[in-house]
């Protein structure tokens, strides 16, 4: 591409975050990076200086053409950004980049009593991921609350519930105890599958799943039972509180992004 074409294209570039894509002279994706500004990030690559690193310099050589997709955040432009390389699988992303990626959370569900934890490595087996998290620091603490709101196992032991004493989290109430058998498979998996819907934005639905459970517990006389539930109502009901609104109606929906510069134009379904 040649330089004064840049800086013409250039001036229409926001100055928000966002995904740039660099496409080659057979129009095929070459590289996808994120930036929280993306004026500033694509200026980088085509000022007249010189790249250290040798394998960016090979990029910038073969850069013909450059796309974007403005986000309303720098995390958004992240998950953007790891979906669009998943997708396309550009050369250079693999060569620019070193071994780490971004942690998600990880729900193996191979296992009869599932755990839920950290992972780097995204695997093509039974198990749900979610996320990226911008960082391992960020991650750790939605396993937190996770952990507060759902009582679900965090021991890596194998569970056949015949141990003869539980730990510390099943008499604080954080974990159902499968260990010594105090619940079953299927009542470890509905703890699961309210961590997978939280995870999912599904809150409404795991509160309505609790509220009958807990009129289930009282109509038993199972007071103490319905107390926890009681109890985890609250916790979720405040979280659920403080999340951003992102659109009031619970459908799922297509997105479109458009892209357009002279006779061109650029479609993505989401």
């Amino acid at each position: 591409m040649g330089l004064d074409i840049f800086t013409e294209r250039l001036a229409h570039v926001p100055t928000g975050p966002g995904v740039y894509l660099m496409r080659d002279k057979n129009n095929l994706i070459l590289y996808v990076g994120k930036a929280s500004n993306l004026r500033n990030r694509l200026r980088s690559y085509f000022v007249p200086t010189h790249h250290e690193d040798l394998k960016t310099r090979v990029l910038v050589s073969k850069i013909e053409d450059f796309e974007f997709i403005v986000t309303e955040s720098e995390q958004e432009a992240l998950i953007l950004e790891c979906n669009l390389i998943k997708e396309y699988q550009p050369q250079f992303n693999s060569r620019l980049k070193d071994d780490k990626s971004y942690p998600f959370i990880k729900i193996d569900n191979s296992e009869n009593f599932p755990q839920v934890y950290i992972t780097r490595n995204i695997q093509k087996d039974n198990a749900q991921y979610f996320g990226p998290y911008a960082s391992a620091g960020s991650v750790r603490k939605t396993l937190s609350l996770l952990k507060k709101l759902f009582p679900y196992r965090s021991c890596t032991k194998t569970i056949t519930g015949t141990d003869d004493r539980a730990c510390l989290d099943f008499h604080i109430n954080r974990c159902i105890g499968p260990c010594i058998g105090a619940a079953d498979k299927n009542q470890y998996k509905d703890i699961i599958d309210q961590v997978v819907l939280f995870l999912e934005g599904s809150t409404n639905q795991i509160v309505r799943s609790l509220k009958y459970k807990m009129g289930q517990s009282a109509e038993n006389l199972e007071f103490e039972k319905a107390a926890v539930i009681r109890d985890q109502l609250k916790s979720i009901e405040k979280v659920h509180e403080g999340q951003k609104v992102l659109t009031l109606r619970p459908e799922s929906l297509d997105v479109i992004a458009c892209s357009q510069w002279s006779d061109d134009a650029w479609i993505e379904i989401f």
